[in-house]
């Protein structure tokens, strides 16, 4: 019956272009239809009669009696939630008349899934599976959670936002949609870690944990069809979870000399699944190949995918703190701060590593072309391998080139995110080598411009380009600090003296190359210019061109004249086969042999008149 998703969808639809009124008027009109296609609609002028609740029968007879209830139950919803939403700006918050009138919509909208429950429940009648009974409840336990929640009722809130996440979760190992995991990060979660901090509950212990605390283990039918669904879902205790997670999770987090206390579970977590993701890389990139760009830029996915969930649980931990009302100099959201700024410095610093392994050995300074996806899979290839590769063609040396420089701009963007993270701009140390790193990377870039101008000839370019390089380089190495030794480990954000040595000794004999390309190239022009012209036209066939430049009087005509092609019209050459001989023509008739015809023409007499006929 596809319950989860057809009232997700119907949110996502209603919400993407409007507001829960907007929600709330297109569930009145679905509604209304589909009490006509069932039959349900009250005639013009007839007598009201009351609605009867969804039993198993009708839903065994028409499935529309399902979405029947649950239209109805989601108008209800609605309604509560958009007269929430037109109170929120109120001083004293939502109260009196304003939050009974939202408890009594959701009330309403509770009664109305309890009813859906019951009817499918009886499956021997209403044919549900064990999935659309599953759904039913958790739909159930949600409203029922958000009426509870209105009623600062913070136990039995718990307590069905809980059985709503397990139900969930256990569907989720089966589907192929991401539909319940959407529901459960942006719906669920947020409002069991809400509940549980009303009941006093520490924010290091995780969510699962709390949600499988507070589900009810009393209702052994639901726990059985759980269980189907996930059999591990509910048999880890709380102790033990809570041991393996005080042994393997970090308490703290030290960044750049600071050192602060890590009170979310998630973010602990995914802050231990970096560490994790750090040591796994550098145990790959032990057993790779250099050589092999694209396969060590692979082996970076770990740990991005790592420091990309620490963001986003440290963001939803200060969004959840925002929301009640935390203010910013408080010591929680002083730490958070810190934590955002340390795992935003960790994600952005191995995305700019990932793209220094893709642009090749020394940051693609070297000038190299060659193709980074060709391994050595057979005897074939490596006797291929030895001969002598072909030199691409200049088109696609610029795109190689081309593709250097977009990595190049990827690193400076987010060398320019770090820097706007809070408390960057303060460290004047951390100001410096960022500064240092965005100088390094504009070179790299300017010298992969500079190559594609001289590829295509424009030399003169190049060498202001390559000029430009070597200031940025020397720049760079001014402003980097003096600490510590070269960075080991896998390639990040950190950028050493010797990468800057090794550019500004490179753009250095590059400039001077350079100098001599473009000093030759002006003594070719000159050159040109005062050599005389050799095979150029003489000034008898230019007659009909303004001599800009003058007339060269030692060039009129061609001494001594050489055979060359003349133009001749057709009939020229028609006249002349008359009078020339060619090989294979047949003799012409002399005069002797045509006054034979002349005379036997003269003998034949005439005819006169019309047609012949007449007096002669």
């Amino acid at each position: 019956m596809d319950i989860t998703s057809f009232i997700v969808q119907g949110r996502d639809k209603a919400l993407l272009y409007g507001d829960y009124a907007t929600y709330h008027s297109q569930l009145s009109k679905r509604l209304l239809n589909s009490r006509k296609k069932l039959g349900l609609v009250t005639k013009n002028r007839g007598k009201f009669r009351k609605r009867e609740h969804v039993t198993a029968e009708d839903i065994a007879e028409n499935r529309e009696h399902v979405y029947l209830a649950l239209l109805t139950s989601e108008r209800a919803w609605a309604q509560a939630m958009s007269f929430k939403a037109s109170h929120t700006a109120d001083q004293k918050g939502i109260v009196g008349r304003a939050r009974s009138h939202i408890i009594s919509r959701l009330h309403k909208a509770a009664i109305s899934a309890d009813q859906l429950v019951e009817a499918l429940s009886q499956s021997n009648v209403s044919s549900a599976s064990t999935t659309d009974i599953l759904e039913a409840k958790a739909y159930a336990s949600m409203i029922h959670g958000a009426e509870l929640f209105e009623k600062q009722n913070w136990e039995h809130c718990l307590q069905n936002y809980a059985t709503c996440r397990i139900i969930y979760t256990a569907l989720s190992t089966t589907a192929k949609s991401d539909i319940f995991k959407d529901l459960l990060s942006e719906t669920i979660d947020p409002s069991i870690r809400y509940a549980a901090y009303r009941l006093k509950t520490p924010r290091t212990i995780p969510i699962p944990i709390i949600a499988r605390k507070a589900f009810p283990q009393s209702d052994s039918a639901l726990v059985g069809e759980v269980s189907k669904l996930d059999p591990s879902i509910l048999k880890q205790d709380e102790k033990d979870s809570t041991q393996e997670t005080s042994d393997e999770v970090p308490n703290t987090l030290t960044w750049r000399n600071r050192e602060v206390k890590i009170e979310d579970a998630q973010i602990a977590q995914a802050w231990a699944a970096v560490g994790s993701a750090r040591e796994g890389l550098t145990q790959k990139l032990a057993t790779l190949d250099e050589s092999h760009l694209f396969e060590v830029a692979a082996a970076y996915d770990d740990i991005l995918a790592a420091s990309q969930d620490a963001v986003d649980a440290t963001k939803q931990a200060i969004d959840e703190l925002r929301a009640e009302g935390v203010r910013q100099g408080d010591a929680r959201m002083q730490s958070l701060q810190i934590t955002r700024t340390a795992v935003n410095y960790e994600m952005l610093s191995w995305r700019i590593g990932r793209n220094r392994v893709l642009t090749g050995l020394q940051d693609g300074a070297i000038e190299e072309y060659g193709s980074p996806r060709r391994h050595k899979r057979n005897k074939a290839a490596q006797e291929a391998e030895k001969k002598p590769e072909k030199e691409l063609p200049s088109s696609k040396k610029i795109a190689k080139l081309r593709e250097k420089a977009a990595l190049y701009d990827g690193n400076l963007q987010n060398l320019q995110s770090i820097k706007e993270l809070p408390g960057v701009a303060a460290d004047q140390e951390l100001a410096a080598k960022l500064d240092a790193s965005v100088k390094y990377f504009q070179a790299l870039s300017s010298l992969s411009i500079a190559r594609s101008h001289a590829i295509i000839g424009n030399v003169t370019n190049a060498l202001a380009l390559i000029n430009h390089c070597l200031s940025l380089s020397k720049e760079a190495a001014s402003q980097l600090p003096n600490i510590g030794d070269k960075p080991s480990g896998p390639l990040h954000v950190d950028i050493s003296r010797d990468n800057i040595q090794f550019l500004t000794n490179l753009l250095t004999g590059e400039l001077q190359r350079h100098r001599a390309i473009v000093h030759i190239n002006n003594l070719r022009k000159e050159g040109k210019e005062d050599a005389p012209a050799v095979g150029k036209a003489p000034l008898i066939e230019q007659l009909s061109e303004y001599p800009v430049g003058g007339v060269d009087l030692g060039n009129i005509v061609e001494f001594p004249p050489k055979l060359a092609l003349i133009p001749v019209k057709p009939i020229f050459l028609d006249v002349a086969w008359n009078y020339i001989d060619y090989p294979g023509k047949a003799p012409q008739a002399t005069a002797s042999s045509k006054e034979p015809e002349r005379q036997q023409q003269q003998q034949q007499p005439t005819k006169r008149g019309w047609f012949g006929f007449g007096r002669s």
